[in-house]
């Protein structure tokens, strides 16, 4: 059994602001341009090393997750896209994050709600309502493979959101 961690992210505030765009295609607003470099000095202060940065391909995540690499220091460049994490539920989330390569350790998913929080309820005892935009949720535990993530319980380590005071 080896020590695995996952790291879910949802995307910061986006912007309603022109309806002729695809809900695929909004960009943040100027909120979640603040809130995503908050979250990641966050993520940093709490000593994330993600060894795979996975984001949907939507770009209000690909924007956060870019945000965030930069303040926790993974490279740009292996960023991975995934088109299949667009909306996806928790069962296709389970299911793409059991494909992944167990040589990742670490793994941080930016995507979307409500995936993203019913995935954080069915992997721990987190009683999470709603994940809110930018809102990380860590869990951690003894994986042999994530091939073992659908069925298996993990410890929430920290749930953090723009909103939350900071304590300290």
């Amino acid at each position: 059994m080896v020590r695995r961690r996952l790291t879910l992210l949802r995307h910061a505030k986006s912007s309603w602001k022109d309806p002729s765009l695809d809900d695929f295609d909004r960009p943040l607003n100027q909120r979640g341009e603040q809130d995503a470099p908050v979250m990641g000095r966050r993520l940093k202060a709490r000593g994330a090393r993600p060894s795979l940065f996975l984001t949907s391909k939507a770009r209000r995540a690909r924007r956060t997750a870019r945000l965030v690499a930069r303040e926790i220091g993974y490279p740009l460049e292996f960023l991975q896209g995934e088109r299949a994490l667009y909306l996806a539920s928790a069962d296709e989330l389970l299911a793409l994050l059991a494909g992944q390569d167990d040589s990742f350790y670490d793994l941080l998913v930016c995507g979307h709600n409500p995936g993203l929080t019913d995935l954080a309820a069915r992997l721990s005892e987190a009683r999470i309502d709603e994940l809110p935009t930018c809102g990380i949720v860590v869990l951690e535990g003894e994986l042999a493979s994530w091939r073992d993530l659908p069925g298996s319980r993990l410890e929430l380590v920290y749930f953090d959101y723009p909103k939350k005071p900071v304590s300290g």
